[in-house]
This record gives C-alpha cells, sequence and structure tokens, in this order.
C-alpha cells in the first residue's frame, strides 16, 4: 500500500514555521482580500484564509464587495491597497461573477504584492527560474515532494492539465529540478499510455475518477492536485484513490492533501513579500 502524504500535517508545520519568523522578525505582515459577489465556495476559501492569517500572526484586511460593483471600483480599490505600505499581499479570489475581465483585475495587482504569482512578470519569473513568489498549489506541491524526500532528479513527470494556475506552472518546477516532463491534456490521445510512464503522476483536471489503476505505473509517486464532488457530494478528487493505492508508492489524498498546502503556501508568500518590502 502507498504512503499517504499527509497535506494536513505538513500545512501545521509550515503555518508554525511562519508564525515563528513572523514573531521572530517582529514585521507586521497584512494580506488584503477581496472577494466580489456571494459565491458560496469563495466564502468558505476567504474565511479558512483568514483563519490562517490569524494562527501566523499576519493581519487580514477582508474587502467584501458586490457582484455589482464594476470593474472600475476594483481597480480603484487595487490601486489603492498597491500603495498601502502596510499591504503586502493582495489576493483577488477567484473566480469573479461573470462580466468582469478577470485578466486585467489580476494583472493590476503590483508583482511585488502578488502572493497568488498570477501577475505576468512573477509568471516570467518563474519560467527563468528566478522568483520570489509560486503560484500557491504547485509550490504546495513541491513542498510534500520535498517533505517526503522524493527525489525529483531524472525522473519522468507527468503533468495531466496545462492551466495557468496549476499545470503549467508544476511543470515548470519539476523541470527545474531535473525532471524530464510531459503535460498532457484534454486533447492527449490515450493519456494512459503515457501517465503509465510516469515515475511522478501529477493529475490537476478536474473530472472525476479520470485516474484510474490500470494508467498508473507501480510504485509512482501520485498527486492529486483536482478537487471534484461524486454523487453523493463527497469531496474526491481526479484519482480513483481507492484502486491506485495499492499501485502507487505514494499518493495524495482529496480532501486532506494538497488543499491545506496551498493555503499554507499564501502564508509564506506574504510573510515573503513583507520581507521584501522591509528590505530583507
Amino acid at each position: 500500500m502507498a504512503v499517504i502524504m499527509d497535506g494536513n500535517a505538513l500545512s501545521k508545520k509550515v503555518r508554525e514555521d511562519v508564525r515563528l519568523e513572523v514573531e521572530k522578525t517582529g514585521l507586521d505582515a497584512g494580506l488584503a482580500v477581496i472577494i466580489v459577489g456571494d459565491n458560496p465556495a469563495s466564502r468558505v476559501y476567504v474565511n479558512a484564509k483568514k483563519k490562517d492569517c490569524e494562527v501566523c500572526g499576519i493581519r487580514s484586511e477582508e474587502f467584501a464587495l458586490a457582484a455589482d460593483v464594476g470593474e472600475k471600483a476594483i481597480l480603484d480599490l487595487i490601486d489603492t491597497l498597491n500603495n498601502r505600505t502596510d499591504i503586502n499581499g493582495i489576493l483577488v479570489q477567484l473566480p469573479l461573477p461573470e462580466g468582469y475581465d478577470e485578466e486585467k483585475i489580476i494583472q493590476s495587482v503590483s508583482p511585488l504584492k502578488d502572493v497568488d504569482a498570477f501577475n505576468f512578470a512573477n509568471v516570467g519569473r518563474i519560467m527563468k527560474g528566478d522568483f520570489n513568489f509560486l503560484p500557491c498549489t504547485p509550490a504546495g506541491v513541491m513542498e510534500l515532494i520535498d517533505h517526503y524526500e522524493i527525489d525529483i532528479k531524472g525522473k519522468h513527470c507527468v503533468v495531466v492539465g496545462r492551466s495557468d494556475i496549476v499545470g503549467k506552472p508544476q511543470a515548470m518546477l519539476l523541470l527545474h529540478r531535473h525532471g524530464t516532463v510531459t503535460i498532457c491534456h484534454s486533447r492527449t490521445p490515450d493519456l494512459g499510455a503515457i501517465t503509465r510512464q510516469a515515475d511522478i503522476l501529477v493529475a490537476a483536471v478536474g473530472k472525476l475518477n479520470l485516474i484510474t489503476a490500470d494508467m498508473v505505473k507501480p510504485g509512482a509517486v501520485v498527486i492529486d492536485v483536482a478537487m471534484n464532488q461524486n454523487a453523493e457530494g463527497k469531496l474526491c478528487g481526479d484519482v480513483d484513490f481507492k484502486a491506485v493505492e495499492p499501485v502507487a508508492s505514494y499518493i495524495t489524498p482529496v480532501p486532506g492533501g494538497v488543499g491545506p498546502m496551498t493555503r499554507a503556501v499564501l502564508m509564506k508568500n506574504t510573510l515573503t513579500a513583507a520581507k521584501m518590502a522591509a528590505g530583507g
């Protein structure tokens, strides 16, 4: 049976490390979170991030805007936050309500306060391997890999999913660590033929039970980034966990795997932004 990679336990350690560094340095780190509309899932995520900030000793300021507030009001708020010296990180909770230009809004966040690492300037730095921040989910995956002392060098790493938020940056991070990387997507023919070659398999599509046991190489490390719901409303990933667990050497559960790490890395990024602003 595979070793289950416990994101809940590791995320607690990461948050505690952040708390201790905030305490040691005396930094007054501040995170601004903008939420537009009343998406229930977004509200859950924002509340969880506020709790993480409390644990880490980071100030959290929430800006809850009506769904019809208009694009100019959001851009004006971001401009104000970009210029506030007491705000180190700015997070715009996605998705935004229909009708907003998400790309335009995200790109208006200063690269120095872009703790999601979505700004094109930060994306370019990730491509070069010379970055200040990493996107929270791919960075959380790397934290898990390192914690379990899994060697990436020379391994065939297959990333299923090509999103700008997860798939593409995940591939770059694995490549920077000397993995041989293949990216698959919805138009990849015979997906199983490629996933069966993976020493490290990252699933980030958002399709329930996409990865079945016959698609996994015996002994592979299987990391499930997705968050889906089955017919009973239970949270599940892209990987058929029960079937794949006996085949893999390491596997992340859903929930309790990558998800908690995403939030923990956000705290690390906010601390990094505060240290940069303080000249550290």
